[in-house]
């Protein structure tokens, strides 16, 4: 029997973008179902979050996100544009925000159609992988056709439902902070957490004690 997770996750987290390949590799080698929750990112659910951090902070995760990369092969470059607008010499977010907004709304309606964990994999493949102006042209329509979706359909549905969209992705982070964290990427496996990118292998020693088999 297959056994089932939970990804709580964010399109503006460059440590989400490092696990979700890992973990999509893991549902394509073994019988595991990995249900993608998004969460809207931490710069829209706590805005004051960077203006209160320390000073090293943001470079310190610049540096840290390039060289974990490096690490595991996975390609990675600065988002043109960040999926969140944001001052970065005073860490001020913008009140308008023209993709945050879409980008979760999108992936929640894919997760609708239980293609969340790819669509997530290859919508952040394009932003993260430093493509350039990635919300214009047919990048994120041909990201969604990878992932066996279509990018029209899943904006109709943004379009028509952002309300009830919105009411799904504020239950995944209730769930989340239920399951006993508040931040991304962590998989839910079984009711227990697992926080970070460097926790997948963790989280796989878990599945393999529940008996976890390879497709």
């Amino acid at each position: 029997m297959a056994l089932a997770a939970d990804l709580y996750w964010s399109f503006r987290s460059p440590y989400s973008y490092l696990a979700t390949a890992r973990y999509r590799a893991l549902t394509l080698e073994y019988d595991l179902e990995i249900a993608l929750k998004p969460v809207y990112p931490l710069a829209l659910r706590q805005p004051d979050f960077f203006e209160r951090n320390h000073p090293n902070w943001l470079g310190y995760v610049g540096r840290d996100i390039i060289r974990l990369a490096q690490f595991h092969g996975i390609p990675i470059g600065r988002p043109q544009p960040d999926p969140i607008v944001q001052d970065l010499a005073t860490r001020k977010i913008a009140d308008e925000q023209p993709y945050a907004y879409r980008l979760t709304r999108l992936g929640q309606a894919a997760a609708r159609r239980g293609g969340g964990l790819a669509f997530a994999d290859e919508v952040s493949r394009v932003i993260w992988g430093g493509t350039p102006n990635w919300h214009e042209g047919d990048h994120l329509a041909l990201a969604a056709e990878r992932a066996g979706l279509d990018l029209a359909e899943l904006d109709a549905e943004v379009e028509a439902e952002p309300e009830a969209l919105d009411a799904d992705i504020a239950a995944n982070q209730q769930a989340l902070e239920k399951a006993g964290h508040w931040g991304v990427p962590t998989l839910v496996f079984e009711g227990e957490p697992f926080f970070g990118q460097d926790r997948i292998e963790v989280a796989f020693w878990r599945m393999e004690q529940k008996g976890i088999e390879k497709r």
